[in-house]
């Protein structure tokens, strides 16, 4: 199962295309797809739809094998991305991904067995108003011991990183269940010891069965990613996936597979090789990034 774990990650704020290089990525998603893209009026938020899709795609072709022009990608009723497909097979009993993007990058994660989510940030500093000023419009997301730890964790540049700690795991544990902030977010809240053995609750009930990560980028970046139980999922997405339940043994293998660092891709990796393009060796992430992971609860 261990091929079904993919953490891949592009920078676009280096991919600067020319209107005849866009339109040629664009040309190798179905018709839905670019349509959905170019609604778009910021070329910046074109470049980041287009590269979300791409990823999707190239991820399921490289791990199920499943040619580009065969991927069907579907979407919940709360906008979780989804396969359609019956070549999962048991290798991944339970083939899920999820993407996300902010700032200069976009990520994308995937298991063959738990749920995923994965929630990008840039903690850009607010140009109005002061960052207690910022953060505290969010404040009703947070739980009170979160908040506590938020707003007395030092200064205000240390107080914005915290904010978008946070708010990344809880982004990243809620599209992992498939329903996004309508969750209740200020009842989900995370326990670390200087954000390593991240842990869960939600309305103060510890949940063992699952794992999250938090790893840091260039430029202020942060990334998180949550692998959990199926039986979480929201009953739209459960009706999306192969299986919800699992005995505890069956669903430990996936839950202690060995997670992976992201790897950097570019855009001329996304290309199916179908079309004479060639596949480059994929990158890890820069040295000067630290890696955080929780450990087992």
């Amino acid at each position: 199962m261990e091929k079904g774990v993919k953490r891949w990650l592009v920078d676009t704020s280096k991919w600067n295309p020319t209107p005849h290089d866009f339109s040629s990525a664009l040309s190798f998603l179905p018709q839905h797809e670019r349509s959905s893209i170019t609604r778009f009026l910021r070329m910046e938020d074109r470049k980041q739809a287009l590269v979300s899709r791409l990823l999707q795609y190239a991820l399921i072709h490289e791990v199920l094998g499943i040619p580009y022009n065969e991927i069907v990608i579907k979407r919940t009723f709360e906008g979780k991305p989804y396969l359609e497909c019956s070549k999962v097979g048991v290798e991944f009993p339970n083939f899920n991904f999820n993407v996300s993007h902010h700032g200069d990058y976009v990520a994308i994660a995937s298991e063959p067995l738990c749920l995923v989510g994965v929630d990008v940030v840039c903690c850009i500093k607010p140009k109005k108003e002061s960052v207690p000023e910022f953060i505290e419009n969010f404040s009703s997301y947070f739980s009170s011991l979160e908040w506590d730890n938020i707003i007395n964790t030092g200064t205000s540049d240390e107080i914005l990183v915290d904010f978008y700690r946070y708010w990344c795991l809880k982004e990243a544990f809620v599209k992992a269940v498939g329903s996004g902030l309508a969750y209740g977010v200020d009842k989900v809240e995370f326990h670390h010891t200087n954000w390593t053995n991240i842990s869960i609750k939600v309305d103060g009930e510890p949940l063992t069965e699952w794992r999250f990560w938090l790893f840091k980028l260039p430029e202020r970046h942060w990334v998180a990613v949550a692998r959990g139980h199926p039986r979480f999922a929201t009953e739209n997405y459960k009706r999306a996936i192969s299986k919800a339940e699992f005995d505890v043994e069956e669903y430990n293998k996936g839950l202690n597979l060995p997670n992976v660092a992201f790897v950097t891709r570019i855009i001329e990796q996304l290309i199916p090789v179908s079309h004479g393009e060639e596949r480059l060796t994929e990158q890890d992430i820069c040295s000067d990034c630290l890696h955080f992971s929780s450990r087992e609860a």
